[in-house]
């Protein structure tokens, strides 16, 4: 699970009256437990093997390990879904740290119900940072990728 999405469950355990919160996904289980000394447990499943716990850490800990915000134009994920950044496994990226784009080009896929989404640029310029990671969940309004 990335470390922007634990951030929000975490701002959302401390922000609520729920004492203890366990998410299952395809990649591992979290649980966030708030109390006096609030716990965050994240076990990872590996392949044919039992949860593991892999870290325990105090909540203000994880926080301030947030990334910086990107600079400059930010095209976000107007969905949830898989992030893909070619067409098809073997092909070639639709854009490239220092492409140019055009507004209207794609520049990447999101899988979301089994339907392929094209993506486009809505500004044109310089792709500067690649934010998403190859066939990894994205969630809605989550940045993909910057344009200067």
């Amino acid at each position: 699970m990335d470390l922007r999405k634990l951030k929000t469950l975490i701002d959302l355990v401390s922000e609520s009256n729920v004492s203890e919160l366990e998410i299952t996904e395809a990649e591992g289980k979290v649980r966030i437990v708030k109390g006096g000394g609030a716990v965050v447990q994240q076990f990872v499943q590996a392949p044919m093997a039992a949860t593991a716990p892999v870290a325990t850490a105090p909540v203000a800990a994880v926080a301030a390990v947030a990334a910086p915000a990107p600079t400059g134009h930010v095209v976000k994920s107007p969905m949830v879904g898989t992030f893909y950044r070619s067409a098809s496994p073997g092909a070639k990226p639709f854009v490239e740290v220092g492409a140019q784009v055009k507004e209207g080009d794609t520049v990447c896929i999101i899988e979301a119900m089994k339907i392929l989404n094209e993506i486009e640029a809505d500004k044109s310029g310089t792709i500067t940072e690649i934010l998403g990671e190859n066939g990894q969940a994205v969630e809605y309004g989550q940045p993909l990728f910057v344009i200067e």
